[in-house]
């Protein structure tokens, strides 16, 4: 028989993650990689970078720049970053900048869960009603799904590292999230949802999307003009201003900026499908499961507003060619569309989604285990190997903070496999306890065990440390033509030095010069090198230190 409604859900299946459970997840995901590292290469120090100019007076607000160079797109992250480090002195710059960022994670993940819980009290969404009783409540059945889109969003891989990073897609994704729960929460919470979509698309804006804050507007507005709830219809006007809003932000902000590249992925989509594939893993097999499950609901808000809100970083994806940052944008959406499959899930998936993760993840912790060892014991020893090849000079160094977090996890690993083994359990989000919890195990142990050895590959403070050593106490400036912005941010702030790269390596007046191996054939005039520097990961690469004669 085919049920208008594919949700069968029995009252005993609409049980909610215990809350302390589900904040000791939320904590295990979101504080690990907050303490204690560097800014990263790439574009966590380049953010940073822009926010430190400001802070330490080398660049004024409305221009944040690093050696001189201006920041492109939208600035509010980088005012956010500078704010943080300015009234919070007493820690470390890197460490204050990143506070609001981890917060921004921390709304979210609470953004999705609202957003699910708004979505699934609709009466479209609810399960089928049994003839006899005993289907699940709608609060109840509304709360296991909001609990169920939470793990989605934690087992997404893609969110991993980016979500734990200090650059302008994080406040991005906060928007979006931010967006998608205005949409979802107008017909309950209708102030709540105005201010969320006036909030929601000028910050997306002014953090360097403008064209996706339009978009998502736009789709938003067509879709609130044919609802059937008329608090939603009055969200309208709200929502065009929100538009209108975004566009000014964007234009006061300096971010309206074409950054289309239709080659690449979009000449090749098989390689834009996998990245896609393990980007949105676990959810994206889920959601395509509701879309067909819930094919007849397409147009029903617990369908279509997740869909938007997915559908838009897609295609930005796309025509960015292939861009990650942009496919991030749409994993908060794609998880609520993920939760909608967990009614309809068949216990054989389920199972085989669990034993996977189990053996997966279980194999990775031993995998990060049995590396620690070998640093902290030298057994086995082909790890220190391995690592003392791939990092010269890296010295292992013993933290016992680290390694009781890290033994707490990895009991509340065993603990959660054996609960979700030992019988079967009855909730909806019992599939996505798993993967969540595995994921959160792995990050865990990885910024606890490994953040030394991390820190010392990801970050240049090595490289930084051995161009010192070339250098003289006192110069006037060093002149970096040709450098990435990550590594201009690098010698700026770590280095502590005046960095000239605005003008070619003829024209500088500086003193001292750092080049890459192969930006120049052969020294250029006037110049002798002192010395050669390299990362301790890099073995191909490596810089010229050159003195002018």
């Amino acid at each position: 028989m085919n049920l208008p409604n594919p949700a069968i859900v029995a009252e005993r299946g609409a049980q909610r993650l215990p809350r302390l459970a589900l904040l000791l997840f939320c904590a295990a995901y979101v504080i690990p990689g907050l303490f204690g590292r560097d800014p990263w290469r790439n574009a966590d120090m380049t953010a940073f970078g822009f926010m430190a100019s400001i802070a330490q007076g080398h660049a004024p607000w409305w221009q944040p720049a690093i050696a001189g160079i201006p920041a492109e797109g939208g600035l509010l992250p980088y005012w956010i970053g500078a704010a943080f480090i300015k009234a919070l002195p007493f820690l470390d710059p890197a460490l204050a900048a990143r506070l609001p960022f981890g917060l921004a994670l921390v709304a979210v993940l609470v953004l999705v869960w609202y957003t699910t819980f708004h979505l699934a009290r609709t009466d479209a969404a609810q399960p089928v009603a049994f003839a006899f009783g005993g289907e699940a409540h709608a609060i109840d059945y509304a709360r296991a799904l909001a609990d169920g889109a939470l793990l989605a969003l934690v087992a997404s891989l893609g969110l991993l590292l980016l979500g734990h990073e200090t650059t302008p897609e994080l406040m991005q994704l906060l928007a979006g999230s931010l967006f998608i729960y205005g949409l979802a929460a107008a017909p309950y919470r209708e102030t709540k949802a105005r201010v969320a979509v006036l909030l929601a698309l000028p910050l997306l804006a002014a953090s360097g999307a403008p064209a996706m804050a339009v978009a998502l507007g736009a789709g938003g507005a067509w879709l609130v003009r044919r609802s059937s709830y008329e608090p939603v219809r009055r969200l309208l006007p709200w929502l065009l201003i929100a538009v209108a809003l975004g566009a000014l932000s964007a234009w006061e902000f300096r971010g309206w900026a074409w950054r289309v590249a239709v080659d690449g992925h979009a000449k090749d989509p098989l390689r834009f499908v996998s990245q896609l594939a393990w980007f949105c893993w676990p959810a994206w097999p889920m959601a395509l499961w509701t879309l067909w499950r819930w094919r007849r609901h397409w147009q029903h808000r617990h369908v279509s507003v997740p869909l938007l809100g997915v559908l838009v970083p897609l295609i930005t994806s796309l025509l960015m060619n292939g861009s990650d940052r942009a496919l991030l944008l749409a994993l908060p959406a794609l998880a609520v569309l993920a939760s909608f499959a967990l009614p309809t899930l068949r216990r054989s998936v389920a199972a085989a989604m669990d034993w996977f993760s189990v053996f997966f993840f279980s194999a990775g912790a031993l995998f990060v285990w049995a590396y620690y060892a070998s640093m902290q014991a030298g057994w086995p020893t082909q790890p220190l190997a391995n690592i003392r090849k791939l990092a010269q000079g890296f010295e292992p160094s013993f933290h016992p903070l680290a390694l009781a977090v890290a033994l707490l996890g990895t009991a509340a690993w065993i603990a959660l496999v054996r609960w979700r083994t030992a019988r079967h359990q009855h909730a909806l989000w019992k599939s996505l306890v798993l993967p969540a919890g595995g994921v959160a195990l792995l990050w865990l142990l990885a910024m606890s065990l490994w953040l030394p050895l991390l820190d010392y590959a990801r970050s240049n403070r090595a490289l930084i440390e051995r161009l010192r050593s070339q250098l003289p106490t006192e110069f006037n400036c060093l002149a970096a033509p040709g450098q990435p912005m990550s590594m201009l941010a690098s010698l700026e702030f770590q280095g502590g030095w005046v960095i000239e790269a605005r003008r070619p390596l003829a024209q500088s007046s500086c003193q001292y010069a750092l080049l890459q191996n192969d930006t120049q054939a052969t020294l250029p005039e006037g110049w002798s090198q002192v010395g050669t520097v390299r990362r301790p990961t890099d073995r191909v690469q490596h810089y010229l230190v050159l003195r002018r004669l």
